[in-house]
């Protein structure tokens, strides 16, 4: 059993990073008080604009072609949410329907460019981000081996991303103003807080993290845009919910999350997972996940505020 955890371990990290970073989006636009269910369709945006970035610079820019994508994808991420954002807070539009909707409009739109500039819909990159091992740490017994032997840099960096969002929303004011516009935007606009200008905000910092998100699955296991992220996004949702719209919930929810999918998926090539039935083990991290939303449900907290468009002329 613990050879089996050992094999499975690294590549369930390497599957919960993009999760991860696309609920911390998915956390600031919600304690803002905007749903964003277009989390999905914002990864794919990100996922096509770092294949397309990358494959056109990386033969002649070897070594930084990986980071500016993944940069080029964090802006397209935030400058693509902008639709859900201005359709949300500026025309009080229904948040569910506006995110569904940047799901087929961010899906339909990447596949037919790629179509155009590759004739298959697929943008495949020669290199990706090469695992290494954490000096010193990849030595400690049990816990260097599991956490810092063969790792992504996008991982720490991710980590890092978690630390500052943590101490961002909970010891800064600015946290405490975007929490504010989640619970009750009334009284932040009473206080002076701009509603309008924090929803924007949160809304793109969103984007901009499912934009990365949908990087990182190009850069560590995926290798080539497919037109899809195979519902990660609303798996991140999941995740946020499960984790109780907090960052290190959100931590537990993602990697409890990465870990069931990392099961089924490499479950054809380690022998000791050979006696459990494919079906069961191709379906069990959906099966999980309805199973924890059922369970969760009756204890979410979600922000009072979040689904609900704020009218300062009604207030």
């Amino acid at each position: 059993m613990w050879t089996v955890v050992v094999q499975i371990f690294p590549y369930a990290i390497a599957f919960t990073i993009p999760l991860l970073i696309t609920a911390l989006g998915g956390l600031y636009s919600e304690r803002s008080g905007v749903v964003n269910i277009g989390l999905e369709g914002l990864m794919v945006v990100g996922f096509f604009t770092a294949a397309l970035v990358i494959s056109k610079l990386e033969l002649y820019l070897p070594d930084t072609a990986i980071w500016l994508g993944l940069l080029a994808a964090f802006i397209a991420g935030a400058l693509f949410s902008l639709l859900h954002a201005f359709a949300c807070i500026s025309l009080n539009a229904n948040q569910v329907i506006s995110g569904t909707a940047i799901n087929m409009i961010a899906g339909a739109l990447t596949v037919f460019l790629a179509r155009n500039m590759t004739g298959s819909g697929n943008i495949l990159i020669i290199h990706g981000l090469v695992r290494r091992n954490v000096p010193v740490l990849s030595d400690i017994p049990v816990v260097g081996r599991l956490i810092f032997t063969q790792t992504y840099a996008t991982t720490w960096l991710v980590l890092a991303i978690l630390a500052i969002s943590w101490f961002l929303l909970y010891r800064t004011s600015f946290g405490l103003r975007l929490r504010a516009c989640g619970e009750h935007p009334q009284a932040a606009d009473s206080a002076g807080i701009n509603v309008y200008t924090m929803r924007y905000i949160a809304v793109m910092v969103s984007g901009a993290f499912a934009g990365l998100g949908g990087a990182i699955i190009l850069v560590t296991y995926s290798g080539e845009f497919t037109g899809t992220v195979s519902g990660l996004g609303f798996l991140a949702l999941a995740a946020l919910i499960f984790g109780q719209w907090k960052p290190l919930g959100i931590l537990g929810a993602t990697f409890f999350f990465g870990f069931a999918s990392t099961v089924a998926n490499v479950s054809q090539v380690i022998p000791a997972l050979y006696v459990i039935p494919g079906v069961l083990l191709k379906n069990f991290p959906y099966i999980v996940t309805l199973a924890v939303l059922v369970l969760s449900s009756k204890y979410s907290q979600a922000p009072r505020a979040v689904g609900e468009p704020y009218d300062k002329a009604k207030r």
